[in-house]
């Protein structure tokens, strides 16, 4: 029994496992063929969109980038920074803008790559953006442009034009009759009708809403209760709506736009949205787009003087490696012979300095490669075409000088930031007298005045009398009679108990004001804090580049007293190379200052708001189409024709202060009515005739190894000049407001320039008679301090002050005034 059970219960598992079967993963299909082409195998696909949108020339026809490897591959371009500043502004219908700003001798910028627009093209200021404001519809495009512009807002008062004509055919049983007059009401409903309606409706800037309204009926229809089986009713309307209270007003519909009735009724917050608030929304995208060209001359003057840092930083490199490498050959000589300051110790001293010298001067010649491509950025220019920016301009020398007092209160009146915020203020302020007036309950005057008339026909010719709904009366001979005449007139009232939308809104307008002011104050204040420390950074500038002229020229004559000693055999050749490190650095500094300086006049510019006055610039609204004056003289002419209507108490207040003036002021901040002196800024003198060495491939130079055989100083590495050229002549500029220029005209120096192909040359001792001194564009050398206490810069004999210093170079000239008093 046992065994029979076990078998018995095998047999029935097995069973139950074959029915149950086995579930494929994939179905089977009879009719399948095994193509799944159309088959997608992810759901979401990283695809491109088409679009055929072609690149400007300057993209499509880039050259490589200019790097050591082909430092020869390029054209000098000089261009001033009026130039600079022209192209910069042609080629800009996106602003451009440097990612970081130049600081820290220009390694922040130079080192890395304009990232502004890649990193958000959304938030990029155009050309367009104004004309995106003013235009705007009041839909949502996804965009900071997606309110409603002027246009957009006037067009609620614009006349609407409604029509309709509707037929409809009715046929249905009715369940009701009468005994004794069964056709009376027909049980059995046959009707067709005829709905026609044309009107215009006008809302005023004061609210008021008026309509005039024409309406034609026809009904046919089988009931026995009408004279005629089919009439026609035909009527012509006039009807007004003034709000009383809520709504009321010029004031109130410009800021808010018209609300009806019904809207007012219902309760909700309406969006303050009206034609005031859409044109102070133009106003502030144009001191955006006006802050954004500031902010963009601010980064071209930057970038151009910073271009200039690193053409006077790589001459002065240059200069260091052509002294470096003539010290080397001279101890190379001697270490060849094994003459005395030849040693091993002085050769690796000098071929070490050679070296470090040598790096500086590539480091040094690529970081101008890089800030002249940031200068392209900003001017529009692509990558590289063949040619290398070299600005023309030499920076001012001359003492600026600005009164705190006016310029303080011009930055507090002129900064783009500032006037942006007032214009939020002044929306604040009229969005709270807009939620102020919806406090009031909605109380409306309604009117309206109807000629009626009726008849079995809609028109006739001629006139016969006929009362309505007689054979051959007309409709349209009714109601032109003036027999049935219909008028109503009435108040509208409707008011929420408790007002708690009404003066949530009220608070919450309170508080944005509120907040917009206090955010004006500090914002005042964190201008009044910056325009200070331009004014600070100026006046250091100043003073740095002073002492940085003496440390130059005192580094100088450090050369060549210790190359005159060590030529006599006093000191070891360390003493020698570290004067020439020295003599680069100080090189580097007088001109890290010198544009530090200029750089310092233009902040106090950018800062006190007038920047673009200070640059030339001034905006204007590009032309129109030829129809948009074609239209605009018709309106003109037609408003001049017009009846004018005068709304009297209800015209809103003053909300601006008229056109803003573009014109550059004095340093008092008054605009200048007098003639404009000509003064020309005293240039930079010419830095020592020294021949450079290059910096180009590293195969020029043979690694330090390869001099261990040499016997000649003809087997050295030969020393390339630097091409002269005759510096371009100093532009006559209208200088701004408290610049002065001091001291004789002298030559403009000379701009740096790439190695050229001219033959090498022996580069001329440092020590020797033909390193002159340069001279002082600050006036006389200056003494020692005293030993007694530190003089202050500006009061030692050869800085002082005079009392009777005029602002033009004439009187200068006359005092015999050589310092500065600022």
């Amino acid at each position: 029994m046992n065994r029979q059970l076990r078998t018995a219960t095998s047999l029935l598992l097995c069973g139950l496992t074959l029915c149950s079967g086995c579930t494929p993963i994939q179905p089977f299909y009879f009719k399948e063929d095994g193509d799944l082409s159309h088959y997608m195998d992810v759901a979401t696909n990283i695809e491109y969109p088409d679009v055929n949108a072609q690149p400007i020339a300057d993209v499509a026809n880039a050259q490589a980038p200019l790097t050591l490897a082909n430092a020869q591959d390029f054209k000098i371009w000089d261009l001033t920074l009026e130039e600079v500043v022209r192209l910069t502004l042609e080629n800009s219908t996106v602003v451009r803008n440097l990612g970081g700003r130049i600081n820290d001798g220009g390694q922040n910028i130079s080192t890395t790559a304009p990232e502004a627009l890649t990193a958000g093209g959304g938030n990029a200021i155009t050309t367009y953006d104004a004309a995106l404001t003013e235009s705007g519809y009041g839909g949502n495009t996804g965009s900071q442009f997606s309110g409603r512009g002027v246009e957009a807002a006037l067009s609620e008062f614009d006349a609407q034009l409604d029509s309709s004509l509707v037929w409809q055919k009715n046929d249905r049983p009715q369940n009701f009759g009468l005994a004794a007059a069964p056709n009376f009401f027909n049980p059995l409903f046959r009707q067709d009708t005829g709905r026609f309606t044309t009107g215009l409706t006008k809302t005023a800037a004061n609210g008021s809403t008026f309509e005039a309204r024409t309406n034609t009926n026809y009904d046919q229809n089988n009931n026995g209760s009408r004279t005629q089986p089919s009439d026609w009713f035909a009527n012509v309307e006039a009807a007004v709506t003034q709000p009383l209270l809520q709504g009321a007003g010029t004031e109130y519909n410009r800021i808010a736009g018209p609300r009806s009735f019904q809207e007012s009724s219902g309760n909700f917050s309406d969006q303050i949205d009206g034609v005031l608030i859409a044109k102070i929304r133009t106003d502030v995208t144009l001191t955006d787009f006006e802050a954004g060209v500031r902010d963009q001359m601010r980064d071209v003057e930057e970038a151009y003087w910073e271009l200039y840092f690193c053409y006077r930083d790589l001459e002065a490199r240059r200069i260091g490696e052509a002294s470096a490498l003539e010290t080397w050959r001279k101890v190379k000589a001697k270490f060849v012979i094994g003459g005395e300051g030849g040693e091993a110790n002085t050769e690796a001293q000098s071929r070490s300095q050679y070296f470090n010298f040598r790096q500086q001067v590539q480091v040094a010649q690529s970081n101008l490669f890089a800030i002249e491509n940031r200068l392209r950025f900003l001017m529009g220019l692509s990558v590289s075409d063949g040619r290398l920016i070299r600005p023309a301009d030499e920076p001012t020398v001359a003492p600026v000088t600005f009164d705190w007092a006016t310029i303080h209160i011009e930055a507090l009146a002129r900064r783009e930031e500032i006037r942006r915020q007032k214009w939020t203020i002044k929306r604040r302020e009229l969005e709270l007298i807009a939620a102020k007036n919806q406090l009031l309950p909605r109380l409306d005057l309604v009117g309206r005045y109807r000629w009626l008339g009726a008849g079995d026909d809609l028109i006739d010719v001629p006139r016969n009398g006929i009362p309505p709904f007689l054979n051959g009366s007309t409709a349209w001979e009714s109601l032109t009679s003036g027999d049935f005449q219909e008028w109503e007139a009435g108040l509208q009232f409707s008011m929420p108990l408790g007002f708690r939308l009404g003066m949530t809104t009220v608070r919450h307008s309170q508080l944005l004001l509120a907040r917009e002011r206090a955010v004006l104050q500090d914002m005042e204040l964190s201008i009044s804090h910056q325009l200070g420390q331009t004014i600070r950074d100026l006046d250091l500038s100043y003073g740095t580049t002073q002492t940085n002229f003496n440390q130059r020229a005192a580094a100088e004559d450090d050369v060549q007293a210790v190359a005159a000693i060590y030529a006599s055999g006093r000191v070891t050749i360390d003493l020698l190379l570290q004067a020439q490190q020295r003599r680069a650095q100080a090189e580097s500094a007088y001109y890290r200052s010198l544009v530090d300086y200029n750089r310092a006049i233009m902040r106090v510019h950018w800062r006190k708001g007038s920047l673009l006055e200070y640059n030339g610039i001034y905006l204007q609204e590009g032309p129109w189409p030829g129809k948009a004056y074609f239209d605009a003289t018709r309106r003109a002419r037609r408003r001049d024709a017009a009846m004018e209507l005068d709304y009297g108490f209800t015209r809103p207040n003053v909300m601006s202060r008229g056109v803003y003036n573009q014109t550059p002021g004095t340093a008092k901040g008054a605009a200048w009515e007098g003639p404009v002196p000509t003064i020309v800024p005293e240039p930079i003198a010419p830095a020592p005739s020294v021949p450079q060495a290059s910096a180009t491939s590293t195969s020029e130079f043979a690694p330090a190894s390869e001099f261990s055989d040499v016997g000649s100083l003809a087997e050295l590495p030969a020393v390339s000049t630097m091409e002269p050229a005759s510096a371009p002549a100093h532009p006559t500029t209208t200088p701004a407001a408290g610049v002065a220029a001091t001291g004789a005209p002298q030559t403009a120096p000379m701009n740096p320039f790439p190695r050229s192909d001219v033959a090498p040359t022996v580069v001329v001792p440092a020590g020797s008679a033909a390193a002159s001194s340069v001279p002082n564009p600050f006036g006389a050398p200056q003494p020692l301090p005293a030993a007694t206490a530190p003089s202050v810069v500006g009061e030692s004999a050869a800085y002082e002050p005079q009392a009777n210093y005029a602002t033009t170079q004439t009187a200068a000239d006359a005092a015999g005034w050589t310092g500065g008093q600022r």
